[in-house]
């Protein structure tokens, strides 16, 4: 699940060192990516689930199908009852799709969404923390809408 923050982070670093930032300044900038690619990717887990098709151009229930057991679904395993926890696990241990509809049911009636949401945006703001002893310009304004941006996209 970190590959997406790994890339983020590594492309960060990369940025501050061929910008011969300081040493602070290189560390700040990889956990701001780290950070990044964290929201980026939860919200993408997000939309798995909830997104127009149309607008993402990827088809919903791709992560079950490849059986990736993505937060929203570790979530809705956590507190749904004993039984819609043993759906979505055997729906992610068989990629199976058929299931979908009552998956994303149990993925609602937990709120996993929301709550994946929420993380999405907690780790926007640790980006942006990250990046809080960074002088103030016009890159750091974009890198903070940046995160801002990933925590909050529809697509």
């Amino acid at each position: 699940h970190y590959k997406t923050a790994k890339l983020f982070e590594a492309a960060m670093r990369l940025g501050a060192i061929l910008a011969g930032c300081s040493a602070a300044d290189e560390q700040a900038a990889a956990h701001y990516g780290m950070h990044l690619g964290t929201a980026f990717q939860l919200v993408d887990d997000v939309l798995d689930y909830s997104a127009d098709e149309s607008a993402t151009g990827k088809h919903l229930g791709d992560d079950l199908s490849e059986g990736k057991p993505t937060l929203p679904l570790i979530y809705a395993m956590q507190h749904g009852t004993p039984e819609q926890a043993a759906l979505v696990r055997e729906a992610i241990e068989q990629g199976d799709v058929s299931k979908f509809a009552a998956v994303l049911q149990i993925i609602h009636d937990t709120g996993a969404l929301d709550f994946t949401r929420q993380q999405a945006l907690r780790e926007a703001e640790l980006a942006c923390a990250a990046i809080s002893g960074i002088s103030d310009s016009n890159y750091k304004r974009c890198l903070v809408e940046l995160a801002n941006f990933a925590a909050t996209r529809q697509y």
